[in-house]
């Protein structure tokens, strides 16, 4: 229990401006969570029950379209929180995506009526919950305005950027896949990529060789 309450402490700030004895009495209210990576958290339209507060692993949060594409909305990382949780465990609402472990996760599950009860009787929670909302909300107008005023290719430039090394271990399905498309077009862009000799492709690898080529076609406003 004291090591847990420690890890909470180091990568949850917030609790550590709680009244003494209301950390220890959350832990022993919450339930422990160790789940495998490929676990589904929750679907789209399912009901939301608790509230996961991640000290490993990841989360990916996507919407899947309606021709079975994915649209990665964003990731729950230790220290952070799902936005779309907490709308619903306020709104007693449904899902409106879908969560699943990128890999093992462990930490700590709050049941609906502990997230409420802390979002009522403590500003210093709610302050962290809605914060979390503006920050959440904010990455999403960024995901908007890429999907809808952003080429494809330029989008795709981006994402191989921002994996922040020239040497990325990358499926072409799973960059369609944070991309919102299907495979055979990322395949098609990444092969115009190489050409150019931008990229040099591999198996389940991909090299980034220009990066200034890349980032100039990232750059907003670029239209060739």
């Amino acid at each position: 229990m004291r090591a847990l309450s420690g890890q909470l402490l180091e990568i949850f700030p917030v609790f550590r401006s709680l009244p003494a004895g209301v950390t220890d009495g959350l832990l022993a209210g919450a339930n422990p969570l160790e789940v495998p990576a490929g676990t589904v958290m929750f679907e789209s339209s399912s009901p939301c029950q608790a509230f996961p507060m991640l000290l490993k692993g990841a989360i990916r949060v996507a919407k899947t379209t309606e021709n079975g594409r994915e649209l990665l909305l964003y990731r729950v990382t230790p220290g952070e929180s799902c936005i779309l949780t907490s709308s619903c465990l306020l709104g007693n609402a449904t899902y409106p995506a879908r969560g699943v472990a990128e890999s093992d996760l462990s930490g700590i599950v709050l049941s609906k009526a502990m997230f409420r009860k802390l979002v009522e009787e403590s500003p210093v929670f709610r302050d962290y919950v809605f914060d979390m909302f503006a920050s959440r909300l904010s990455d999403l107008m960024v995901l908007v305005e890429e999907v809808a005023f952003r080429r494809l290719d330029q989008r795709l430039a981006g994402i191989l950027l921002a994996k922040g090394t020239p040497m990325l271990n990358v499926t072409h399905q799973g960059l369609a896949d944070e991309l919102g498309s299907a495979r055979e077009i990322i395949s098609r862009l990444l092969k115009s990529f190489e050409e150019q000799g931008w990229v040099e492709l591999g198996r389940q690898q991909i090299r980034v060789a220009d990066s200034v080529a890349l980032a100039a076609l990232a750059r907003p406003g670029v239209c060739n």
